[in-house]
């Protein structure tokens, strides 16, 4: 078939009209049609699409306000120890149950729970004691991941600090944990921040070994050789390519760590190592004795459920979390 000449002054119309000039973008050119994903969106969608996190979470906001607003409201952070000597002498208010306390005192908050050797209250002192150890927790859990996170992914990329590292854990994981925050303790002042210091000084190695490994596994894939190749810098790198592939990784490992220190808490404390304010392990090992007085038992066993449940709630919280900060988890 024959091509057809079209005269295109038939049309009646100009140049301008009938030919426009068509801007060959490249940036217009590489854009795809598709719709918007935002990462932290679908973390917290999968995360609530479960009811069991919306009642987790509830009850971590309940912990929170009791631990850190309830105390402030009750007076009973303002000083405890003033607290025992106005009781200390009146031998009636001393090892009240739940029910005596309320009839003395008349029912409130402070007294549901009885009182306690000295006449405080046992639950005003479990929730200023839940407020340490939970500041505790918090703060060793900050610092030994932030250490721990930015020397891992070091420690992965570099063959020179690999070296050093590894030989540096060897020697350093070998030593029992509990020792190094028991000695330093008993050298040291026992304070919060002694405390901090003596579980943060070494507890951030094993937290840096783990996320050493992970970024070996991760370094050497396609689009990271290729970044190499192309001269991507080591800190550009691993900010970009590696660590934000470690999100869910480093959530569930912040999920653990945080309960353990409570733990590692309340046993030193238990044992007699702890820091000098009235933490929940304290409580417990001051109360250690009233375990086998039926009557006063309740006092030995209120700062155990506490503790108990602070550390599986918060622990959840971060499991599910970790799970829905999984990209495939996304789909």
């Amino acid at each position: 078939m024959e091509n057809e000449v079209i005269n295109l002054e038939e049309f009646g119309l100009s140049d301008e009209e009938l030919f426009s000039h068509y801007d060959n973008s490249n940036y217009e050119s590489e854009k795809v049609t598709a719709p918007r994903y935002s990462y932290w969106k679908s973390v917290f969608r999968v995360f609530f699409k479960k009811k069991i996190n919306i009642i987790i979470l509830l009850l971590l906001g309940v912990v929170i306000v009791f631990a850190y607003l309830y105390p402030a409201i009750s007076g009973y952070s303002a000083s405890p120890e003033d607290m025992y000597n106005i009781n200390a002498q009146k031998l009636d208010t001393w090892h009240l149950s739940p029910s005596q306390a309320i009839d003395k005192f008349g029912f409130s908050l402070s007294w549901i729970l009885g009182s306690g050797d000295h006449g405080q209250s046992t639950f005003d002192s479990l929730w200023y004691g839940s407020s340490i150890s939970i500041s505790l927790a918090l703060a060793c859990a900050a610092i030994n991941l932030v250490i721990g996170i930015i020397i891992g992914a070091i420690w992965g990329f570099s063959k020179k600090v690999d070296l050093v590292m590894t030989e540096v854990y060897n020697i350093i994981g070998n030593i029992p944990y509990t020792l190094i925050v028991s000695v330093l303790v008993l050298i040291l002042t026992a304070s919060f921040w002694t405390m901090v210091f003596a579980m943060t000084i070494t507890g951030w190695l094993g937290i840096a070994y783990f996320i050493r490994t992970q970024v070996i596994v991760i370094r050497d894939r396609e689009y990271n050789l290729a970044s190499r190749c192309l001269g991507t810098p080591m800190f550009r790198l691993t900010m970009r390519n590696v660590l934000p592939f470690m999100t869910s990784v480093i959530v569930t490992l912040a999920a653990t760590e945080i309960p353990s220190y409570i733990s590692s808490e309340v046993f030193l404390s238990y044992i007699g190592l702890g820091i000098s304010d009235m933490t929940l392990g304290r409580i417990i090992q001051q109360t250690q004795s009233f375990m086998a007085v039926p009557e006063w038992g309740f006092e030995y066993w209120s700062p155990i459920i506490i503790s108990a449940v602070i550390t599986i709630i918060l622990y959840v919280v971060g499991q599910n979390l970790g799970d829905a900060s999984d990209p495939k988890t996304h789909m």
